[in-house]
C-alpha cells in the first residue's frame, strides 16, 4: 500500500480515494482564486473584483446625493463574498484617491497616515467623472453573482486608463502587482499620441509630490526601480522643513525614521514638529553648528525621506497574470476605449435606425390614413393583414423585388408584427392631432443625428481623439503634475552621516577605537566609518571603527579612511633593508581590502619608515635630507623635492634617495598639488556641486581657490569648494570661481529712497561660508543687474510722464570702484522697467520686463543660461543655442 493511500480494510464495499495529487490541485485552485478574484486588476477595467463590486453597487443605488459608507458596504456584499471590513477598507482607499468616489466627511489623510472615520459617519457617491467614463449597461457583459441571486458585470466598460491613473498593489500567491499612479492629463495626452500612432513614454506622478528619478523606471516592469524624495527646503541655517513626501510614506513614519536616525547619531537635531494642515510641514531644529546642507543628505541617505520603490506592472489578460510595460497597459485601456466608444456609437445607429423606421411607418399611417382600412375587419388576424398590406403600397423592404422605388419610401428592413402593434397602440387623439410638418421635422432631424453618427464611425479614431479631448478640457483643468521628475544624485552615507564618535589612539600599542578614552584623540568619527593606519615596519590596514580593534604596534598615522579618496596622497621615505638605500615614493590608498595588511616597502624584517606626510589634495613638498657624520658622502646635507616624482601604486617599490645612512628629514615647505585643479560642475536641478560633469561648469579649483555665489536677496558668499556644497538653483544670481581682483557692477532699486542705484566694487570681506548684504536693506529694495564683467553695461528703460524712455549705461564710466558697503550713485528717481545686457562679447542679449509701477520684477540672465525671475516661483528659461547676439526677448511679468 502506497503512503499517498489509506485504504478502509473494514469493508470491501467502501470506496477507495487517492490524495495523490491533491494538494497540488487544492493549492492551483486557491492560487488561482486570490490572483483571479482578490489581489491583481484586470486590463479591461483597471479594477479589482472588491473594487467593480464596490463601483458599481454605488451606481445602483445613484441618486445624485451622498450615501452613508455602511449602507454602500451592506448593499457590496451581496455581490462579495467576503467580509464587511475588506469592502470598507477598498471603498476608503479607493476614495483617498479621489478621483472615482466624492466623499464627504472625514476619510483619514494619506499624508499623515490617519484613518477614516467609522463607515457610519462618512458619506460617499460618485463622481461625475466617474458616472461619464465607467457605466453603461448596453455595452456591459453581465455574469450572475456568487450566489446567484443578482447579477453583476464581469467588467466595468471603462473609457479611460483608470488602472494607470490611480495605481494598484496587490500580493496574490507566487506573484504580486505594483503599479504606480501616473498623472491624469499625461495619461489622455499618452493616449491621443498613441491614436496618433506616435511612441509614448509615462512616467509616475504622486499626490504627495516629492520628487522622482526615472531613469531605472523600465516602463514599470519588473526589475525596474524609482528613487522618490520628499522635497526639504533649507528655511534657515537652523531650520530645515519637509515640504513634499515620498510616496507611499506618511508624515508620523518619516518623523519617526528620524527620530530614530538622531538616537543613532547619523544626524544631529534638537528636535522635529509636524505642522501638517492644509500643507505639508514637517520642521526640523538642527543642532548648533550642523550644517544644514549636509544634513539635507544626511536626510535623504538615513531616513524615509528617500525611499527606493520596485514596480512590477502585473495584470489579468483574458483570465491569465501578464506582466508588461505601463505603455503596453496604456496603448491596450486606450484601443479598449476606442472599441467601447464603437459598440456605443453601433447601438446608437441601431437606435436611431428603428426611431427613423417607426416614424416613418407612422407617418404613412396617419397621412394616408391605413387606420381606416381596418374599420372592417371582423378579427384581429384580419387587422395585422389589413395594415401590412396598406403600408406596403407606399414602402419597399429588402425583401420586395419588381416594385418601382421611384414614389415609395425604402426601409432598411422588413415590416415585423411587432411594428404593426405599436400602430395600433396609437390613440385618436394623436392622430387628430397629426401635424405632417412636425413628422417631417422629427424624421429629418433623426437623418441627421444618424448621419453624424455613421460620420463618427466612419472616422473613429478622430472620434476617440475628440472624446480623450473633452474628458482633458472637462476634467484635467487642476491635474498638473505633483511629483518633479529629476535626476537624484546617490548619497555615500560615510560623507554625511554625522560624527557621532571620537576616535582614539594607542601608538605604541597598536590599538584604535572609540573607547580608548585614555589615550589619544584622533578627532571626531561616525560608527560606520572605516580607519587607516600606518606603522614603522612600512605596512597599512584599513578596518571598520569599533570600541577597540588591533591595527598593529608602532603606528606612525591613524585616521578614517573615504572610500573613493582620489585626492588623498602620502609621500614617504624609507629604508630598504636588504640593499641599505632610501627610497622614496608617492602614492594613494584605493581599493583596499578591510583587515588586511599591505606592504608599502620592498618586504625585509628591517625596513621601517623614515619619513612619511599625508596631503589631502595631493600637494608635493620639499624637504632637507641630513645623513650620519660617519658616513663617506661628501655631501652631508641636500634637499629633496617630492614633485620631481610621479604618484604611483601603492606596491610600487620608489624612487632611489640616496645610498647612505640618513639621520634627520626637515621638511622645509609645501608644495603645490600635483594632481592639479579639480574641475567642478554645479547640477542645475539640485544645485549640488559635482566632479561628474552634471550641470554648469564652474571651473577647475586648486588649493585655496574659492567660490562666489551672489544671490537675487542682494548678498554675495564666499565658500571653499566642496562636493558636499549645496545652493538653492532658484535662489542664485551668479556663481563662479573667486577672483579676487574682479570687480562687481551692481544696479539695484533703493526701496526708502525710491532711487536707482550703482556701485562697482571689489570683495573685501574674507569671512568664509557668511552672506554680506551689498544693496541697501530697506524695505523694497532689489537687486536688478550684477555683473562681473569688465566692460558691463545695460540698455535700460523706465517711466518718465507715463511715457517709456530708453537710456544706455557703461557701468565703469558711470562709478568708480567705492566700498563694498557705499550704496553707490544715484541713476535716477525711477523704476527700472526693463533692460537689455549689452557688455560686449555676451553670448545672450535679452530684454526685461519689469512692473511698470508698483514693484520691479527683476528678470536677468543668470548662470545657467535661462531668464529668471528675482521673485520665487516666476521663472522663463529659453535654450542657450536658440539665441542670438542682439535678439530682443520680450516677458510678460
Amino acid at each position: 500500500m502506497s503512503k499517498d493511500e489509506r485504504v478502509s480494510e473494514d469493508s470491501s464495499d467502501e470506496r477507495i480515494v487517492s490524495i495523490t495529487g491533491m494538494y497540488e490541485d487544492y493549492f492551483l485552485d486557491y492560487a488561482s482564486y486570490v490572483i483571479l478574484e482578490r489581489a491583481i486588476p484586470t486590463i479591461n477595467d483597471g479594477l479589482k473584483p472588491v473594487q467593480r463590486r464596490i463601483l458599481y453597487s454605488m451606481k445602483e443605488k445613484d441618486d445624485g446625493r451622498y450615501h452613508k459608507v455602511a449602507n454602500l458596504i451592506g448593499h457590496t456584499m451581496q455581490y462579495h463574498p467576503h467580509g464587511d471590513a475588506a469592502i470598507g477598507d477598498a471603498l476608503v482607499k479607493l476614495g483617498q484617491k479621489d478621483l472615482m468616489i466624492d466623499c464627504q466627511g472625514n476619510w483619514g489623510d494619506v499624508r499623515t497616515g490617519d484613518s477614516a472615520a467609522a463607515a457610519r459617519y462618512i458619506e460617499a457617491r460618485l463622481t461625475k467623472f466617474a458616472l461619464e467614463v465607467g457605466f453603461n449597461s448596453q455595452t456591459t457583459v453581465w455574469q450572475l453573482s456568487y450566489d446567484g441571486r443578482n447579477k453583476e458585470p464581469i467588467n466595468l466598460p471603462v473609457k479611460f486608463p483608470l488602472l494607470l491613473s490611480q495605481g494598484a498593489e496587490g500580493i496574490a500567491v507566487g506573484l504580486s502587482t505594483k503599479i504606480l499612479p501616473h498623472n491624469f492629463n499625461e495619461l489622455i495626452k499618452a493616449s491621443i499620441k498613441i491614436l496618433q500612432g506616435k511612441k509614448v513614454l509615462i512616467y509616475p506622478d504622486f499626490d504627495t509630490g516629492g520628487s522622482i528619478d526615472v531613469s531605472e523606471y523600465n516602463g514599470g516592469r519588473r526589475g525596474g526601480k524609482v528613487k522618490v524624495r520628499s522635497k526639504i527646503q533649507i528655511v534657515d541655517k537652523s531650520f530645515l522643513a519637509i515640504k513634499e513626501l515620498p510616496y507611499g510614506t506618511t508624515t508620523s513614519a518619516i518623523i519617526e525614521s528620524i527620530v530614530k536616525a538622531s538616537e543613532k547619531g547619523k544626524i544631529k537635531i534638537k528636535k522635529v514638529v509636524d505642522n501638517t494642515a492644509k500643507d505639508v510641514e514637517i520642521l526640523i531644529e538642527l543642532s548648533s553648528g550642523v550644517s544644514p546642507e549636509v544634513t539635507v543628505d544626511a536626510l535623504y541617505a538615513f531616513t524615509l525621506c528617500e525611499v527606493s520603490i520596485s514596480p512590477n506592472a502585473c495584470v489579468i489578460v483574458d483570465n491569465k497574470p501578464h506582466f508588461m510595460s505601463v505603455e503596453e497597459i496604456l496603448e491596450i485601456s486606450t484601443f479598449n476605449t476606442q472599441d467601447l466608444l464603437r459598440q456605443e456609437l453601433e447601438i446608437r445607429r441601431a437606435e436611431l435606425e428603428e426611431k427613423w423606421h417607426f416614424a416613418s411607418l407612422e407617418k404613412i399611417f396617419i397621412e394616408k390614413r391605413i387606420y381606416r382600412d381596418i374599420e372592417e375587419c371582423e378579427s384581429w388576424a384580419e387587422v395585422i393583414t389589413a395594415i401590412d398590406l396598406g403600408l406596403k403600397k407606399y414602402i419597399i423592404t429588402p425583401g420586395m423585388e419588381g416594385y418601382s422605388v421611384s414614389d415609395k419610401l425604402k426601409l432598411s428592413r422588413d415590416i415585423t408584427e411587432e411594428d404593426i402593434l405599436k400602430l395600433t397602440e396609437i390613440k385618436i387623439k394623436r392622430i387628430s392631432k397629426f401635424n405632417s410638418f412636425k413628422a417631417d421635422e422629427l424624421i429629418a432631424n433623426i437623418e441627421k443625428e444618424l448621419a453624424e453618427v455613421l460620420n463618427h464611425l466612419a472616422h473613429l479614431t478622430d472620434y476617440t481623439i475628440a472624446y480623450f479631448e473633452g474628458l482633458l478640457t472637462k476634467y484635467g483643468k487642476d491635474q498638473n503634475r505633483k511629483t518633479e521628475i529629476t535626476t537624484i544624485e546617490n548619497i555615500e552615507a560615510q560623507q554625511v552621516v554625522a560624527n557621532n564618535a571620537k576616535l582614539y589612539v594607542n601608538y605604541k600599542e597598536g590599538f584604535i577605537g572609540t573607547g580608548l578614552k585614555k589615550d589619544e584623540l584622533i578627532g571626531p568619527c561616525s560608527d560606520i566609518d572605516d580607519i587607516i593606519a600606518f606603522k614603522k615596519d612600512g605596512t597599512f590596514q584599513v578596518s571598520r571603527i569599533s570600541d577597540k580593534v588591533f591595527m598593529g604596534k608602532n603606528i606612525i598615522h591613524a585616521a578614517v579612511w573615504k572610500k573613493g579618496d582620489d585626492r588623498t596622497t602620502y609621500n614617504m621615505l624609507y629604508l630598504d633593508a636588504k640593499t641599505g638605500r632610501t627610497m622614496a615614493k608617492r602614492f594613494q590608498a584605493q581599493g583596499i581590502t578591510r583587515d588586511k595588511s599591505y606592504e608599502l616597502t620592498k618586504g625585509g624584517e628591517n625596513s621601517k619608515i623614515l619619513y612619511f606626510t599625508v596631503n589631502p589634495n595631493g600637494e608635493t613638498e620639499n624637504v632637507s635630507i641630513q645623513l650620519t657624520p660617519g658616513c663617506s658622502a661628501k655631501k652631508k646635507i641636500f634637499e629633496f623635492d617630492f614633485a620631481d616624482i610621479a604618484i604611483k601604486g601603492r606596491s610600487a617599490g620608489g624612487n632611489i634617495v640616496t645610498k647612505y645612512p640618513i639621520k634627520k628629514v626637515t621638511q622645509l615647505e609645501v608644495g603645490k598639488s600635483s594632481l592639479g585643479a579639480q574641475k567642478f560642475w554645479m547640477d542645475d536641478v539640485s544645485g549640488r556641486l559635482n566632479k561628474d560633469e552634471r550641470g554648469s561648469f564652474l571651473g577647475a579649483f586648486d588649493t585655496g581657490d574659492l567660490i562666489l555665489a551672489i544671490f537675487k536677496d542682494g548678498s554675495y558668499e564666499l565658500r571653499e569648494v566642496d562636493e558636499m556644497l549645496r545652493y538653492e538653483v532658484k535662489d542664485l544670481e551668479l556663481i563662479q570661481k573667486y577672483d579676487e581682483n574682479a570687480i562687481l557692477n551692481v544696479v539695484y532699486y533703493e526701496g526708502e529712497k525710491g532711487w536707482t542705484m550703482v556701485k562697482r566694487f571689489h570683495i573685501e570681506t574674507s569671512t568664509l561660508a557668511s552672506k554680506f548684504t551689498f544693496i541697501s536693506e530697506n524695505k523694497g529694495s532689489k537687486l536688478y543687474f550684477v555683473s562681473l564683467h569688465p566692460e558691463a553695461s545695460i540698455k535700460y528703460s523706465y517711466l518718465k510722464n507715463k511715457e517709456k524712455v530708453h537710456e544706455d549705461l557703461l557701468i565703469s564710466e558711470f562709478i568708480d570702484v567705492k566700498g563694498w558697503k557705499a550704496l553707490g550713485n544715484k541713476l535716477g528717481e525711477f523704476k527700472i522697467i526693463s533692460f537689455k545686457d549689452t557688455s560686449p562679447e555676451m553670448i545672450i542679449n535679452e530684454e526685461v520686463e519689469m512692473d511698470d509701477l508698483d514693484e520691479a520684477e527683476i528678470i536677468q540672465k543668470d548662470l545657467f543660461g535661462n531668464v529668471e525671475s528675482t521673485d520665487e516661483g516666476k521663472k522663463k528659461s529659453g535654450p542657450k543655442d536658440t539665441i542670438n547676439p542682439g535678439d530682443t526677448i520680450e516677458f510678460d511679468v
